[in-house]
């Protein structure tokens, strides 16, 4: 009884999310065509703006979905000012889909929407792909060490994707994601790396320093989030059917100096000073991550 029960739990909620998406999508399409046939850039860029305020009602009423079916309780420490007008780069450790879900919940209308670099496949997801894309989500085409190595300028590419995305940001309040660890956790990831973190794999550095020379003097600072889910690695099953009991959630606010800002690819003294750094900060999350856990138990 207890199976059919989270089995008929998890489809009802499944079923709302999907009837909330639909419908939010729908909208976003119609202001995507109007946007693609506006003739001035004023009217294109209030249509920028309603589709990501049509997304913050779709992230509304996911998070009061999460209220009303999970009872999973959110700890967050972050007692920083933020702005729903402001530009931030978000920082944050990736353990599970579920992240994206707890990023949503803490920063909704509190920050400008979030913003990913996404794999160009996940633009074929039903619904989901082309909302994205209406959106400006920027998708990228991921090359293999092996490839780049055989191809050296297709490395080029994915900087010049990320240049041109964050050219769009540059006018907006935006909230550019980033997990930093590229993957998400698991011990055997851990264990190829063979990572000096107890809690995380080690940081990609390229990505993050792309950004910020792209448009590090139009960002406002870096929020560096660190979650922890207690319980263990979740699942969005283990969400929808009220198995995560908590989550912590730490965030601190980073200024953006000087010598964050850098040519990543060409300059080899810069990017051993950006990785050092990015190493340090990456130590430092780890401490925060073993300080909640601790905190948890």
């Amino acid at each position: 009884m207890r199976t059919i029960s989270t089995f008929l739990r998890v489809g009802f909620i499944v079923l709302l999310v999907t009837m909330n998406t639909l419908s939010h999508a729908l909208v976003l399409f119609a202001v995507a065509v109007i946007r693609l046939l506006a003739p001035t850039r004023g009217l294109r860029r209030a249509c920028g703006a309603l589709s990501a305020t049509i997304a913050e009602s779709w992230i509304g009423v996911n998070n009061r979905l999460i209220d009303t079916f999970t009872h999973t309780a959110f700890m967050v420490n972050d007692a920083m000012p933020l702005r729903c007008d402001g530009r931030y780069l978000v920082l944050a450790n990736h353990q599970s889909w579920v992240d994206i879900l707890v990023l949503q919940k803490i920063f909704n209308r509190r920050i400008p929407l979030l913003r990913f670099f996404l794999k160009r496949e996940l633009f074929w997801v039903p619904v989901l792909g082309l909302a994205w894309w209406a959106l400006d989500f920027p998708f990228m085409r991921r090359h293999t060490r092996e490839q780049i190595a055989r191809r050296p300028e297709l490395a080029g590419r994915d900087i010049e994707t990320t240049r041109r995305a964050c050219g769009k940001f540059r006018d907006i309040p935006v909230a550019i994601m980033n997990f930093v660890e590229g993957t998400r956790f698991t011990a055997a990831k851990q264990a190829a790396q063979a990572s000096p973190y107890r809690h995380l794999l080690k940081p990609k550095s390229g990505g993050v320093a792309f950004v910020l020379d792209a448009m590090g003097d139009a960002l406002e600072a870096i929020l560096d989030v660190t979650i922890v889910y207690p319980a263990g690695h979740p699942t969005m099953v283990d969400l929808f059917a009220g198995r995560i009991p908590e989550v912590r959630v730490e965030v601190r606010q980073r200024a953006i100096t000087r010598e964050l800002i850098g040519d990543y690819q060409n300059d080899a003294a810069f990017r051993e000073r950006f990785q050092q750094w990015m190493n340090v900060l990456w130590a430092e999350k780890d401490a925060t991550f073993e300080r909640l856990l601790g905190s948890a138990r």
